[in-house]
């Protein structure tokens, strides 16, 4: 007798082989012993070949679009000293959040990243939260970077359908992330390090325009002096500023695929957020004083338009920008579809989605089902973008809101999981040690519970259907599957 135990676990399944007395003492049974070991079964293990130069191109990679477009928006709502000091906090809050994740993500290298530091910590429910609110972030996010994607494609190319070209793109990313994750890891690594020195070049370009009056002019909220009206608008650009760096931690997803994760993550995390905060203040403060920011604050190129002033529309430098601008956007696209798949996958194994997502190629020993099930979501989105109106914004943009929440809510869980495996594991092995520990965490913790108050204000019709999707998903957790339980780490 065979027992198989069911990833959905709605309980055990027992293979029955009949065969008589007769039958085994002629040998019957030892055929049956031979199929046995000689079926192939499903894998479900990862293949370990990332550096930790591969994990920093991740660790950008997924964030970097947010560098090219998107926080400019926030101008709109705080003006520039106002933005200003609404992206100090939350890139404060990034910082303290990743030198305290980094010890979690050390101590428990695991591809499913909060949700397997949650599980560990508070149990199925815990890891329910963390791993849907994760789950949510990643598969929401591309759909709105593929749409841009489309929409540059479309400049370039006004008869080519903007949908149609985020659908090729998805095509064209899914089958990279399949074909083996060291191939898309590296071509995740190549697309970073153009975007990043493009990056660059537009702060050097747009360098001898700089004027300190042009950003300061009406920085708080449209007003020269600060007043009520900036404040608010501190808080409700508090999504444009995360845009900045939301994703980052996705390295965690990558975890079971890198070598030496106990040495390669830390560098990986470390140097990959202070990477992206350099770029988040560098490309902020250049555009905003090339001239009047206002008129970027609704544009979703700021940076093409900011070099235009100083160089002209004719220029090289201008047509380099906007060219390679679409490396910005394949870098997070694909980093966050390798994401996505890992995080599918991790639930899938631990019996909080069908088994069936668990599954890894068995020649690319990647999560090739669990990659095309989040594309396939993310592609409904993008056929639905003008079909569905939510809170008055079209679809695309109330699910960007959506991986927000999901975030933060990641964010809160995976702070308190370090608070509680601090108290309940001390013997835990912890290779890296969250630095200014219980400081650094604790603001890591309140920074994130402050943003995810305002923007449930700003935001409660979003924050409503986010809550709803986020009960359901808990509440059959807790009725009809039974997750795996984790297993001790050995000590230190």
């Amino acid at each position: 007798m065979e027992t198989a135990t069911l990833l959905l676990g709605i309980g055990p399944r027992t293979l029955v082989l009949p065969f008589s007395r007769a039958d085994a003492s002629s040998g019957a049974a030892a055929r049956v012993r031979n199929a046995e070991t000689t079926m192939p079964k499903p894998s479900t293990t990862l293949d370990k070949s990332l550096n930790a130069f591969h994990l920093w191109g991740i660790a950008v990679g997924l964030v970097i679009s947010g560098e090219y477009f998107g926080w400019s928006y926030g101008w709109a709502q705080a003006g520039t000293l106002g933005f200003l000091v609404t992206t100090l906090c939350v890139a404060a809050m990034y910082v303290a959040f990743i030198f305290s994740f980094t010890e979690l993500t050390t101590a428990i290298p695991q591809a499913g990243g909060p949700f397997a530091y949650s599980l560990r910590a508070f149990g199925p429910t815990g890891a329910a939260v963390a791993g849907y609110a994760t789950l949510i972030e990643f598969v929401f996010a591309p759909p709105a970077i593929s749409l841009a994607i489309g929409a540059y494609l479309n400049v370039q190319f006004p008869g080519l359908d903007p949908k149609h070209a985020a659908l090729g793109a998805y095509l064209l990313f899914m089958a990279l992330n399949i074909v083996g994750v060291r191939i898309a890891a590296t071509f995740e690594l190549f697309v970073t390090v153009l975007a990043v020195g493009e990056l660059l070049v537009f702060m050097g370009v747009v360098a001898p325009a700089f004027s300190l009056a042009s950003f300061t002019a009406g920085g708080w909220a449209g007003q020269d002096a600060f007043g009520p009206a900036a404040i608010g608008g501190i808080f409700a650009a508090i999504p444009f500023a995360i845009w900045f760096f939301l994703a980052i931690e996705g390295v965690a997803m990558a975890a079971e695929e890198a070598k030496d994760p106990k040495r390669t993550i830390p560098i990986a995390y470390i140097t990959g957020v202070l990477t992206l905060t350099v770029l988040a203040f560098g490309v902020m403060l250049f555009a905003g004083a090339a001239g009047d920011w206002k008129s970027l604050s609704d544009l979703n190129d700021p940076l093409p338009q900011a070099m235009k002033r100083v160089v002209g529309e004719s220029s090289g430098w201008l047509h380099m920008l906007v060219w390679l601008g679409l490396f910005g956007l394949v870098a997070s696209f694909h980093g966050i579809i390798m994401g996505y798949a890992r995080q599918i996958f991790a639930l899938a194994r631990a019996g909080f989605l069908p088994g069936v997502f668990a599954r890894v190629h068995p020649r690319f020993q990647t999560p090739h089902i669990a990659t095309v099930a989040g594309g396939i979501v993310g592609i409904a989105a993008i056929y639905s973008d003008n079909l569905i109106s939510v809170a008055g914004q079209s679809l695309t943009a109330s699910i960007v809101t959506m991986a927000v929440f999901g975030a933060l809510t990641m964010y809160v869980m995976s702070m308190a999981a370090l608070f509680r495996l601090r108290r309940s594991e001390p013997d835990l092995a912890r290779p890296y040690r969250a630095p200014l520990y219980p400081y650094a965490p604790a603001f890591a913790l309140v920074m994130a519970l402050v943003c995810l108050v305002a923007l449930v204000v700003y935001n409660p019709l979003i924050f409503s259907i986010f809550a709803a999707t986020m009960g359901a998903a808990v509440l059959a957790v807790r009725l009809v599957a039974k997750p795996a339980v984790p297993s001790p780490a050995p000590a230190a």
